[in-house]
């Protein structure tokens, strides 16, 4: 599947916000001026509600108050005007606008931009990711929104972030694990690896809750999922011979071009199984599944 490609962004944050214009007189608070750096009333900016990061360590937080207390912003936040000027939004430097505001500070130092939605979020994820600081969870959110709401493909974003594409793939992966699952992912209680070795288990969240009472490494998570599924797998499902399965087991290879096998295990529960030669063949079935790869 081919695409437009879209703006790079492992160039850093630069190549989208600019290397920053001239210093306006610090004491200029016109709302709705924009291109500039100011000081603007803090009370006029707003959180970012595409900012992919959700999480904010508290005391990691708390270290950056007294900083902020003692000497100041010393980087710009970068905004956005919105309501017609009325106030801005954050668009990077969301834990200095806290942090500011914790301290007490009546203005922020801010480089003021006009951005479209798709440029806020850009900017947002590649801060974040640059600086490691979202979680598995958080990261896997952003690159959805990307793929979601501005088309890209796994491929785009492996270019434009600076990721491989097996490490996209593998951290939207993350996200069909149960919610449970996400929650530890995301309070650090496990990893992303020791998310990854569940994916493939039938109970993930039995399993989870095993590795943190063990507090097992990746690598005995990993052994234990593959043990697990050793013996589920060490009784096979019977293929049925009902000749509906077999129906639609016929419609799905003639949609899709490609052999499938369905395989039940109960009367209501079972597998279904595309098998695919090469990644051009996996492209076509994503294309005519309505997915993005």
């Amino acid at each position: 599947m081919t695409a437009l490609p879209k703006k790079r962004l492992g160039r850093g944050l630069a190549a989208l916000i600019g290397d920053g214009a001239p210093a306006e007189t610090p004491t200029e608070q016109v709302p709705g001026r924009t291109n500039g750096l100011r000081e603007l009333p803090i009370e006029l900016v707003q959180s970012n509600t595409l900012n992919p990061r959700k999480m904010f360590n508290e005391e990691e937080l708390d270290d950056l108050v007294r900083s902020v207390a003692e000497k100041g912003i010393l980087q710009p936040v970068v905004v956005r005007p919105v309501d017609d000027g009325q106030h801005y939004q954050i668009v990077a430097g969301e834990r200095r606008w806290r942090a500011a505001q914790k301290a007490g500070l009546h203005h922020i130092p801010a480089l003021v931009r006009e951005l479209s939605d798709k440029e806020v979020l850009e900017i947002a994820l590649i801060e974040n990711v640059q600086r490691a600081d979202l979680n598995p969870v958080e990261e896997a959110h952003g690159y959805q929104q990307l793929i979601d709401q501005f088309d890209y493909t796994q491929q785009q974003l492996a270019e434009s972030i600076g990721k491989s594409r097996s490490h996209i793939a593998n951290t939207l992966r993350l996200m069909a694990l149960p919610a449970s699952v996400l929650e530890a992912l995301q309070t650090g209680k496990l990893t992303a690896g020791h998310a990854r070795a569940l994916i493939a288990t039938e109970d993930p969240q039995s399993l989870a809750q095993k590795i943190i009472a063990l507090g097992l490494s990746v690598r005995q998570a990993e052994a234990l999922a593959r043990d697990t599924g050793a013996g589920t797998e060490s009784k096979p499902a019977k293929k049925t011979t009902d000749t509906n399965i077999a129906a639609v087991e016929k419609l799905l290879a003639e949609a899709l071009g490609l052999k499938v096998s369905i395989a039940t295990k109960t009367a209501e529960k079972g597998k279904l199984t595309i098998h695919y030669n090469n990644l051009e063949q996996l492209d076509t079935v994503c294309s005519k599944l309505g997915i993005r790869s």
